[in-house]
């Protein structure tokens, strides 16, 4: 009986190992998923934003004679070799910041411009500067009176944006602007003189 027993165990055992085996060999991990949440540090694309901040003739922030300057800006950034470059235009009130002319002084009351800029993007930080024309509209002060219409000029800055999602970005800008040959008259004298001004904005960006 146990010879009968012994042999019906290793027949049974025979029959069995084989699907044992194939269950084992058929077995295999769960896929990983390589899926995560990633910011991206593109710079890449077209943007639009608003800013806000001060202008004046003078750099110190203390002096009298600012203005309050806000307005929007839209614009493009490309990759080029690690470098990001781009253009830009803004539109700007000023809030009837003063520059001095032979006389007094006018008042400064809106810019357009349009800008290239060149930076070197750190991660999610990106360190720039930027130069381009500017169109200002004065305006008249007291018994000084202006030139009509829009006077152009140049711009030079720099500034530093960094990026707080993968759409929208803060940043803060300097520019310097010269207006040559500003034409005024006061007192019965016409002169003209060229003036300069001195914009920090602070702004944010969306980008598409």
């Amino acid at each position: 009986m146990n010879v009968k027993l012994s042999a019906l165990a290793m027949v049974a055992g025979l029959f069995t190992t084989p699907v044992l085996a194939a269950d084992l060999t058929s077995y295999s991990e769960p896929p990983v998923s390589n899926d995560s949440v990633t910011t991206s540090t593109s710079w890449d694309g077209a943007y639009v934003g608003v800013h806000g901040g001060m202008a004046s003739s003078k750099i110190n922030p203390f002096s009298g004679g600012k203005g309050l300057a806000v307005g929007g800006q839209a614009g493009y950034n490309a990759d080029v070799g690690g470098a990001i470059v781009g253009g830009e235009v803004e539109a700007s009130y000023l809030g009837d910041a003063r520059v001095k002319v032979d006389g007094g002084s006018l008042k400064e009351r809106h810019r357009l411009a349009a800008k290239v800029k060149a930076g070197m993007p750190l991660d999610q930080t990106l360190i720039y500067g930027t130069a381009g024309l500017a169109m200002t509209n004065f305006r008249d002060n007291g018994r000084v009176s202006g030139p009509d219409g829009w006077k152009p000029g140049f711009l030079v800055g720099a500034g530093v944006e960094q990026q707080l999602t993968s759409n929208i970005s803060a940043r803060v800008e300097y520019n310097y602007v010269a207006t040559n040959g500003v034409r005024s008259f006061a007192g019965g004298v016409d002169s003209k003189k060229d003036v300069h001004d001195h914009t920090i904005k602070a702004g944010l960006n969306y980008k598409f």
